[in-house]
């Protein structure tokens, strides 16, 4: 497939473009956390559980990933662990550490709401080659790495 020609675009347009994005997708990030009775803090340390697949996390783990304190991250995991979407498990390694696991049917649920939306976003992929959509991953990764960099150095972690 070749690349479909495109309109030019300055960076200060591009990264205009990728705000709107962000503004839209934080927006759609709150919805879909309400309609699944969970606060947007909830489903993001509840992504973190279900993209360490079988390697479950600690609670130290999301705390840093979410930047919020550990005692924060409790409340999340006792809320998380309430509404049936993790379980604790104690660390083989370590039996004062605590692993958090995501329960599979509640990894279903949070999949059932975001599926017809990727499943959107996999059809805009497919207007692109091959070769565009490398280019793509390539600048998504990299932005990804820049940017919990920049929040790590900015923020702290």
């Amino acid at each position: 497939m070749e690349g479909t020609p495109r309109p030019a675009a300055s960076v200060p347009a591009a990264i205009g473009a990728m705000d709107g994005l962000i503004a839209t997708s934080m927006v759609a990030q709150q919805e879909f956390a309400r309609n699944l009775g969970l606060s947007p803090t909830d489903l993001i340390c509840f992504a973190y559980v279900l993209q360490a697949g079988d390697t479950p996390v600690t609670a130290g783990d999301l705390a840093a990933r979410a930047h919020v304190t550990t005692g924060a991250v409790t409340g999340i995991v006792n809320r998380l662990e309430r509404g049936g979407y993790v379980t604790r498990q104690p660390d083989p390694a370590d039996r004062r550490r605590v692993r958090v696991v995501a329960v599979p049917e509640a990894a279903q649920r949070v999949r059932a709401v975001y599926e017809p939306y990727y499943a959107l976003l996999a059809e805009l992929f497919a207007r692109y080659s091959p070769e565009e959509v490398a280019v793509l991953n390539d600048w998504f990764t990299r932005a990804g790495t820049l940017a919990a960099t920049y929040l790590a150095e900015s923020c702290g972690s």
